[in-house]
């Protein structure tokens, strides 16, 4: 009989709860990262700062979804997630660095869905590639 913490399903709920628990704590980074107030905005009906968001979520889970998959360990899956994420923070700081003409951060506050919309598909495009890279 296998161990408690070698059956499938304990793996499986102890990488979704590390997974929660991440994608909470990332967005609550993101959040001081930006000027406006992501589910303020979300909840008053802004699509771009929802574009924004939404692509730095699918972010987040593509990197946790190349840790896991390439990593047996939890913590090994959680360094690269962290590693990962660290990496779309500065894309999304990078992004904002060579557009000089145009505050990213403000045109997506207030309601650019265009800017949303480069934004999200920045952090997805970012995401595959980091995603790419993770061994294990």
């Amino acid at each position: 009989m296998e161990g408690f913490w070698e059956n499938i399903l304990v793996i499986t709920a102890a990488r979704y709860s590390v997974f929660i628990l991440s994608t909470l704590l990332f967005l609550a980074i993101f959040e001081l990262v930006t000027s406006y107030k992501n589910w303020e905005e979300i909840k008053s009906g802004n699509l771009a700062v929802a574009m924004a968001t939404g692509g730095k979520l699918f972010g987040i889970a593509m990197i946790f979804r190349f840790s896991i998959e390439h990593n047996d360990s939890l913590l090994v899956s959680m360094g690269w997630g962290i590693y990962g994420f660290v990496l779309l923070i500065a894309g999304y700081l990078f992004f904002e660095f060579l557009t000089p003409f145009m505050k990213v951060d403000e045109e997506i506050g207030n309601g650019n869905k265009a800017v949303g919309f480069i934004s999200m598909v920045i952090s997805v495009g970012l995401a595959y590639v980091i995603g790419a890279s993770i061994v294990g």
